[in-house]
């Protein structure tokens, strides 16, 4: 059935998909948080998206079939999961020990915004899926959070990490 669409239309097709998967994850959120608040919502998107982050960790590793986990290949393989695959708006930087993923526009925050709803408290949720992301991968390396909310930030930086080795 696909066989015949351009690969425009695949591309299409595949980030359509891509979107609907994080409005189900937001419709999720936003009725766990109406019906019992914000901070058990938080409690249960937390525990889902650290199972996440070791599954797209492990099975982005073989699909992508990378043999050698250092700092790039760890960006390189964020940069294909559906959270970073969603944020469109995005700086990657890589440098000598460290590799930087920052989202500078925020889909999932702009459009609680738009709701009338105040900003996502992310960090608790995000760190549990970045670390154990990380850790699948490479157990000697970390994720540290330079700022999410609900850190303040600027207008055009959501959130930053920072992915280095562990400190012995």
């Amino acid at each position: 059935m696909l066989e015949g669409l351009s690969k425009e239309k695949l591309f299409d097709l595949f980030f359509y998909h891509i979107r609907n998967l994080w409005r189900v994850d937001g419709l999720y959120f936003l009725g766990i948080e109406e019906k019992f608040g914000t901070e058990s919502a938080t409690e249960i998107d937390a525990n889902c998206w650290k199972v996440m982050g070791k599954l797209e960790a492990r099975e982005l590793k073989e699909l992508l079939d990378v043999k050698i986990i250092d700092i790039p290949t760890v960006l390189y393989i964020l940069q294909n999961t559906s959270w970073a695959l969603y944020q469109t708006k995005k700086e990657i930087e890589i440098k000598e020990n460290e590799g930087i993923f920052r989202v500078v526009e925020c889909r999932t925050q702009l459009a609680r915004l738009n709701k009338g709803l105040p900003e996502f408290p992310c960090k608790k949720v995000r760190f549990g899926y970045l670390q154990s992301f990380v850790e699948t991968l490479n157990p000697n390396f970390e994720v540290v959070c330079s700022i999410c909310p609900p850190d303040l930030h600027p207008q055009n930086l959501w959130c930053e990490w920072i992915f280095k080795r562990k400190e012995s």
